[in-house]
C-alpha cells in the first residue's frame, strides 16, 4: 500500500492550471495539498495549454513536500485520458476523479493510470486516486466508490454540482448538504478512507467559514477543499489538536495500555469514563498533532 494514503490533508487548495505564474509559487502558502485544476477552471480551448503548464510545473518546481493532486476532466469528456497521461508523466502524487458516480468510474481511471505508469516508467502504484462526489447518484453509491480501488485515498463532496443536481442552491447554513455530508462520512469510515468537505465560496465571511470548518471537524471530515490562501490558517487552526487535547490523548493512551494489561476495561481520566473505544481516537489525535508539527 502507498504509505501516503493516510497523510495529513487538512487543507486542499484549488489552483487554476491556466495560470502558471500562480501555480509555480503555490507552495509558499503551505497548504497540505495543492489541487491543480484541469476541469472547470480551464476553458475548453485552453486544455492543451493547461496540461503543458501542469507538466512542466510538476517536473520543475520543488513543492517542498506538499502533496500535488490534479483534478482531471470528467469521464464523459474527450480530455480525461490525456489528463491522466500528463499527470503520471509529470509525477503527480494523486488524481481527483471529477463527477464520480459509480465504482466503475474509479476502475476506469485506475486502468488508465496503470497503463500510464508503465508507459512513463513510473513506480507501480505511485499515483493515488480520490473521487469527487457531485451528484445524488454518487452520494448513494459512495461506499462502493470508496471500495473500488486500493489506490483511492479518499472522497470529497463537491457542493456546487451536487446542489444543482438536488435542484437547490448552496446556502450559508449548509442544510441542503447535510444528508450528503453524513452519508459520505459514513461510507468513508466504513471503507477506511479519508473524506473532505466542499469549498466555502464567500471570502468576505471568514467567521462563517470558521464555523463551517468547525462543523466539518465535528462531523468527522479529515479536511476541507479551499479556494484561497486566506482560508488555510483557519483550517489548520481548527484541525490541529490543542495542547489540552494532546495531553488528554496521551493520558488516555497510557491508561488504556496500562489497564488493559491488568484486565481493567473501564476507568476514569480527568473525570471522564473511558474504555477501549477511546483508544483509536486518542492515537489519531496524537498522530495529527505529530503530522502538524506540534507534538513529538
Amino acid at each position: 500500500m502507498n504509505e501516503n494514503k493516510k497523510r495529513l490533508r487538512r487543507s486542499m487548495m484549488f489552483m487554476n492550471c491556466q495560470r502558471p505564474g500562480l501555480i509555480k509559487d503555490a507552495y509558499i502558502y503551505r497548504p497540505d495539498s495543492i489541487m491543480f485544476d484541469l476541469e472547470d477552471a480551464v476553458s475548453i480551448n485552453q486544455k492543451d495549454a493547461a496540461r503543458y503548464s501542469l507538466y512542466h510545473t510538476l517536473r520543475e518546481v520543488d513543492y517542498q513536500g506538499i502533496e500535488r493532486v490534479v483534478r482531471i476532466n470528467g469521464l464523459d469528456t474527450e480530455f480525461w485520458k490525456e489528463d491522466v497521461r500528463v499527470c503520471v508523466a509529470g509525477g503527480a502524487d494523486a488524481i481527483r476523479i471529477a463527477k464520480t458516480e459509480r465504482a466503475d468510474d474509479v476502475r476506469q481511471v485506475e486502468a488508465a493510470v496503470e497503463a500510464a505508469e508503465k508507459e512513463f516508467n513510473r513506480p507501480a502504484g505511485s499515483t493515488l486516486l480520490m473521487a469527487a462526489i457531485e451528484s445524488a447518484r454518487g452520494v448513494m453509491n459512495a461506499l462502493e466508490i470508496c471500495e473500488a480501488s486500493d489506490r483511492l485515498f479518499g472522497i470529497a463532496l463537491s457542493g456546487g454540482d451536487y446542489t444543482k443536481d438536488l435542484q437547490t442552491t448552496m446556502s450559508k447554513s449548509g442544510i441542503e448538504m447535510m444528508g450528503a455530508r453524513h452519508l459520505l462520512i459514513i461510507a468513508a469510515r466504513a471503507a477506511g478512507v479519508q473524506c473532505f468537505d466542499t469549498v466555502y465560496l464567500d471570502l468576505d465571511d471568514m467567521d462563517g467559514f470558521r464555523r463551517e470548518v468547525e462543523m466539518d471537524k465535528q462531523l468527522g471530515f479529515d479536511g476541507k477543499s479551499i479556494i484561497n490562501p486566506r482560508q488555510i490558517e483557519i483550517v489548520h487552526q481548527v484541525y490541529t489538536p490543542t495542547e489540552r487535547e494532546i495531553i488528554f490523548a496521551e493520558k488516555v493512551v497510557h491508561e488504556i495500555e496500562d489497564k488493559r494489561s491488568k484486565g481493567i476495561g473501564v476507568f476514569v481520566v480527568d473525570g471522564r469514563m473511558i474504555d477501549i473505544a477511546f483508544y483509536d481516537g486518542a492515537i489519531k489525535t496524537l498522530a495529527m498533532a505529530r503530522a502538524a508539527g506540534v507534538y513529538e
